[in-house]
């Protein structure tokens, strides 16, 4: 059976990819993984504001006579607080290329262009091959349209693409006001792949105490339906490669996302709850699942189940939530 797929300028051995977690933060857990099989490994994000705030540091270090205001720096952590700072971040980088003979992919996490981007040059230097830049926004300000967040964007992926050679894979939100129209610019911007979705992790409040707390929630089944549909949809329209992050736990979850066009799956919380020994047994079920069906490689279950390729495709678009609501029956003793 066939399970290689080629993702970034990548030939992987099959299509579990670890995503960006803090499962690359420990060397003894990056050996591990690729023990347990894993064809690449992706690193947690290192954040534009650890990059501007260290460059901001530094100025402050060497011009101590200038009156600035610390407000701004002052609402995130000092640079202790992160579990890797930049130059950390290197330094891990190249201990687990040094350690393993399996593909890094470095990652990235900003919105605004800047002096930030340099690093991406960096981080080429230090072996990384490939790098994934995380979109994760909440736009805040009402006198910016989605077009000038929209651009911002395409500007922010064109200058960071004239920076590396590295191949570069876009990260996104679901919540442009459209996908597709993004993704398509994204292409033409250069991107060489796109991951679907980051997760916006969603504050809490604590109605005793008056506060606003932050909360992290492991993914579960439940958030595949949303990534199943825009992978359906763009791997219908875009040639570049589409990986799926969030939602895929079990074997089944796999085997949907290929059919609806993913070439990887990133697998983040099923590891951090399970151990690097899970990947083993979803590759060895989708191998069976596979054998079973008499396909002879991954590839040919691709896209299989897209918006082209589906019986019926309105199923992934506004005719499918007609008949829905208007096919609802109540079940008796649901009440």
């Amino acid at each position: 059976m066939d399970l290689s797929v080629d993702y970034l300028g990548l030939k992987l051995a099959h299509p579990l990819l670890p995503g960006a977690s803090p499962l690359a933060d420990e060397l003894g857990t990056v050996r591990a993984l690729e023990d347990a099989g894993a064809p690449a490994i992706v690193m947690r994000s290192l954040f534009e504001e650890q990059l501007t705030q260290e460059q901001l540091s530094t100025f402050m270090a060497t011009e101590q006579h200038q009156m600035m205001s610390a407000e701004a720096s002052s609402l995130l952590p000092e640079p202790a607080g992160y579990r890797l700072g930049p130059d950390r971040y290197l330094e891990q980088l190249q201990k687990i290329r040094a350690a393993v003979n399996i593909p890094v992919i470095a990652s990235l996490n900003g919105t605004t262009l800047g002096g930030w981007i340099d690093f991406a040059r960096l981080i080429e230097q230090a072996g990384a091959s490939a790098l994934e830049l995380n979109l994760y926004a909440v736009p805040t300000d009402p006198t910016r349209d989605g077009a000038a967040v929209e651009k911002d964007t395409l500007e922010l992926v064109r200058t960071l693409k004239a920076r590396v050679k590295l191949p570069v894979a876009v990260k996104l939100s679901p919540f442009y006001t459209s996908v597709s129209s993004v993704a398509r610019g994204l292409e033409e911007a250069g991107a060489d792949g796109l991951v679907l979705f980051n997760r916006l992790f969603e504050p809490e409040i604590d109605v005793d105490a008056l506060e606003v707390k932050r909360v992290l929630h492991l993914s579960d089944s439940s958030e595949l339906p949303l990534r199943l549909r825009w992978l359906a949809i763009l791997s219908a329209q875009r040639t570049l490669p589409l990986a799926i992050s969030g939602g895929v736990h079990e074997t089944l979850d796999v085997i949907r996302a290929l059919m609806a066009g993913a070439t990887v799956v990133q697998l983040v919380s099923t590891l951090l709850r399970n151990g690097p020994s899970r990947l083993v047994s979803l590759r060895g079920a989708l191998e069976r699942w596979l054998v079973e069906r008499e396909y002879t490689s991954v590839r040919q279950l691709r896209g299989s189940m897209n918006l082209k390729a589906c019986p019926d495709p309105s199923a992934y678009e506004r005719a499918n939530y007609i008949h829905l609501l208007h096919g609802w029956r109540e079940h008796p003793g649901s009440l």
